[in-house]
């Protein structure tokens, strides 16, 4: 292991996607004695957990989102700041090893690491490669991958790539203690809808009124648990309500991952992080990507899911309130079907992600020399 006053620093955007698995590995090294310091954009203050008081650094940095001369020099001089802030940073804190987590968030820290010849690695936590990522890795001793296939990584990249998987938060991985409970006729079924960390508007519109097509009879047994962007969250309840069916609808459930490990089906997204959640903690899904994601990385994940028997494929365009009703008619009357992807998502699922990556960091800063 190397010295314990070896400091880790991870760099990633501030959504969850790139966040939360930045904060697996922080749990994991920290329980292994180093100390681990976090360089992100300011969306990181909702989710400041998994690192010391102190040990959060917020790195300007901004998005490519548009080809405009003005907006690309607003960037640059954006990402300008951050460099310099983060060159400060490092020379500050001297870590023995930069973590990126991928997103245009990591590139001012993984370029002042490069240039102060501090070792880098890079986790890529989808089934296609991200743009950052692809951009920084000929910098990278090594490339952490989720996924077996990941799309745009060359042969100069698997040179030097691992498959650790994408480490998972704690609950997550407490959560795979649960079985899976198959569901019985005449007993509740347990439906679980969410969009990712902010919810989504779609699923807002789109669920309650599939739900609305079910039989009187299917409704009835249903027990609903649905994540609205705030804004959605009244209408929702007011339309289950009135429908009859039995629903909690909030913002923010901070127990997701016990509520993932308690339904019989699940309609998400499929981000990186919920599939690798679905996975470990094993449980069926419908999974509908997001449309507009860059790369289509949604689609990558989920066509992972879906070629291990873990879940169906719902593409948003071929998406109506009828055929929502019908698929989820379907599962309800499918009960084995049901039981067999849980299975089959838990057997593709990487609980043990988290410690893979701090292995390879730690053989890294072992390779670096800095012990």
């Amino acid at each position: 292991m190397a010295q314990a006053s070896q400091p880790v620093l991870l760099a990633s955007g501030g959504t969850g996607g790139h966040l939360f698995p930045a904060l697996a590995l922080a749990s994991a090294l920290g329980k292994r004695g180093h100390d681990v310091h976090l360089a992100t954009d300011n969306r990181v203050r909702q989710f400041e957990g998994g690192i010391k008081d102190g040990n959060v650094h917020h790195v300007a940095s901004d998005t490519v989102r548009s080809k405009s001369p003005i907006r690309l020099l607003k960037t640059g001089m954006t990402l300008m700041r951050g460099f310099i802030s983060a060159w400060s940073l490092i020379g500050k804190i001297k870590p023995g090893i930069v973590v990126g987590f991928g997103g245009y968030p990591t590139l001012p820290t993984i370029w002042a690491a490069h240039m102060r010849g501090v070792p880098i690695c890079l986790h890529e936590q989808n089934g296609v490669l991200g743009r950052a990522n692809k951009a920084l890795a000929k910098y990278a001793k090594a490339l952490a991958l989720s996924l077996p296939e990941v799309k745009f990584v060359d042969a100069e990249m698997l040179a030097k790539a691992t498959l650790t998987g994408n480490p998972v938060r704690p609950p997550v991985v407490a959560a795979r203690d649960i079985p899976y409970q198959t569901p019985l006729v005449g007993a509740p079924f347990k439906l679980l809808i969410f969009g990712g960390s902010q919810g989504a508007r779609f699923f807002s519109d789109m669920v309650p009124a599939g739900i609305a097509r079910l039989s009187p009879e299917e409704r009835g047994s249903l027990e609903i648990v649905q994540q609205c962007r705030i804004e959605d969250c009244v209408r929702v309840e007011d339309t289950y309500r009135e429908l009859g069916v039995k629903a909690e609808v909030a913002a923010f459930f901070n127990d997701l991952p016990k509520r993932i490990a308690q339904a019989h089906l699940i309609i998400s997204r499929s981000g990186a992080s919920t599939a690798a959640e679905l996975a470990v903690i094993g449980r069926p899904a419908l999974m509908v990507p997001l449309p507009h994601a860059i790369d289509n990385d949604q689609l990558a994940n989920a066509n992972a899911l879906v070629a291990a028997g873990a879940g169906w494929l719902l593409p948003q365009s071929e998406i109506d309130p009828t055929r929502l009703a019908l698929e989820i008619s379907t599962c309800m009357k499918n009960p084995v079907a049901l039981s067999e992807a849980a299975a089959n998502a838990r057997s593709v699922g990487r609980p043990d992600a988290a410690e893979n990556l701090a292995d390879l960091v730690e053989t890294l800063l072992g390779k670096s020399g800095k012990n």
